[in-house]
């Protein structure tokens, strides 16, 4: 297990750390439904990934228990402290190396064969498409950048207004040299921190960088 610090991340990491001190430990430990289907069919062969805004580390302790080398990233030491036990645990510390990141200030450096994002929504003023834009740089040629994200509200979220997945790829800004894979806007069934219900739908974005 690798562990590194970054400057420059503090509001992000209080914000943060508040927000997983209060929700379970054990929730957001399973991969993304939408991450599982996604890379069964367009990403088969593990590498190098990265999940930007990791959380409890479902996706990246997925993916290391199926051989990709996972830089885990997070504001958050709350939460990245939670994956790296999480991978002590599975015996998975030689393929995660949790990051700690605010993402508007820096990223991990190097090329990735897979860059996903899931849920990746923060304090209003969070730059999101820039940050996303910025992401899209660590995409090796012929590697895929998926983002899943919130298309409408569950009663217990925070109300906010929602692009389409086309809006959404658009403001990303990624200019040529990217083929769409998916884009699409499925819904499903959520479950909250307190295990409540409810039926949302999200926005699925998927494109490869040309090799």
């Amino acid at each position: 297990m690798t562990e590194h610090t970054h400057d420059g991340h503090t509001h992000d990491e209080h914000f943060w750390d508040e927000h997983y001190a209060t929700i379970d430990p054990a929730w957001g430990t399973r991969p993304n439904a939408v991450l599982v289907d996604v890379l069964g069919a367009l990403a088969p062969a593990a590498g190098r990934a990265v999940d930007l805004g990791c959380g409890h580390g479902g996706d990246a302790l997925w993916l290391a228990s199926l051989g990709w080398h996972v830089t885990a990233v997070d504001a958050s030491a709350v939460a990245l402290g939670r994956v790296a036990q999480a991978a002590a645990d599975a015996g998975l510390s030689d393929r995660v190396t949790v990051e700690q990141h605010d993402l508007r200030a820096s990223m991990p450096s190097g090329r990735f064969d897979l860059v996903t994002s899931a849920y990746l929504h923060g304090p209003d003023e969070f730059p999101r498409s820039e940050v996303l834009h910025r992401a899209a740089d660590l995409v090796a040629p012929g590697g895929l950048l998926l983002i899943v994200e919130h298309a409408s509200v569950a009663p217990w979220m925070h109300h906010a207004q929602f692009p389409t997945a086309q809006e959404s790829l658009a403001s990303f800004e990624l200019g040529d040299g990217w083929s769409v894979e998916r884009l699409e806007s499925p819904r499903r069934v959520a479950t909250g921190p307190d295990g409540q219900v409810a039926e949302v739908t999200d926005n699925v974005i998927a494109v490869r960088r040309a090799r």
